[in-house]
């Protein structure tokens, strides 16, 4: 999805795009992309989600829909969304009024670009069983995807999991023409976005001390990428 203007793209605002309209008087955004992805995801993330305990961070939460619909599905953790955004805090907060699941923490604004692991709020449900940044890194720059993953290495417990889900290209290459399309746009849009390499995140998250990927293939030629934390 499209992100933040360029004036912001430094911060990591996820899914504050045009389709997002808001279509409550309480200030609720929506994606029309949730509907479609909504259930793969969760597919994806129940063999590691379903047996856990504690805390996941939602880096990037954009709306809050998923948040609250994430939430209610794994009831028996705590979900804390994150943002940068005012205007997409302001939707995350009317997505947790309206549907009220209570493991869904309020949230939080969260640069990933700066020193987040130490911020209060991030500090204050350390350590996390997961850290999860869902269509992200390609609408941000590559300093993102460097703070989340270092970032992530700090605040995970033992045991841990960083989770990404998006478009990727494989080895320098990208998997569908529909991908390659989306990146041109992407950098048209921003030279500082585009569609990242799984080769370049599994480098940053060896180099922060993660295990090689697990790769759960989604439709719409998405990635879910889990990085355990040892």
């Amino acid at each position: 999805m499209v992100g933040v203007g360029e004036s912001d793209s430094h911060r990591c605002s996820a899914r504050n795009a045009p389709e997002n309209n808001p279509s409550e008087d309480d200030g609720r955004l929506y994606s029309p992309v949730v509907a479609r992805n909504f259930e793969p995801i969760c597919a994806a993330l129940a063999p590691r989600l379903d047996a856990a305990t504690g805390t996941v961070l939602e880096i990037g939460a954009g709306t809050g829909q998923p948040a609250a619909l994430f939430s209610k599905r794994f009831s028996h953790l705590t979900w804390l969304p994150s943002d940068p955004d005012p205007a997409q805090l302001k939707s995350i907060a009317a997505w947790r009024s309206a549907l009220g699941p209570p493991n869904l923490a309020e949230g939080i604004a969260l640069d990933a670009t700066a020193d987040w692991p130490a911020l209060p709020p991030v500090r204050a449900m350390a350590p996390y069983h997961a850290i999860y940044a869902s269509n992200v890194v390609h609408i941000a720059p590559w300093t993102v995807a460097e703070g989340i993953v270092a970032g992530a290495a700090r605040v995970l417990a033992a045991g841990g999991v960083l989770i990404f889900y998006g478009p990727f290209a494989e080895g320098g290459c990208h998997t569908a023409d529909s991908n390659a399309s989306f990146d041109r746009a992407l950098r048209a849009k921003n030279p500082a976005w585009g569609v990242r390499d799984l080769n370049a995140i599994t480098a940053l998250a060896k180099r922060a001390g993660f295990a090689p990927p697990e790769i759960q293939r989604m439709p719409a030629n998405n990635l879910t990428v889990f990085f355990d934390y040892p």
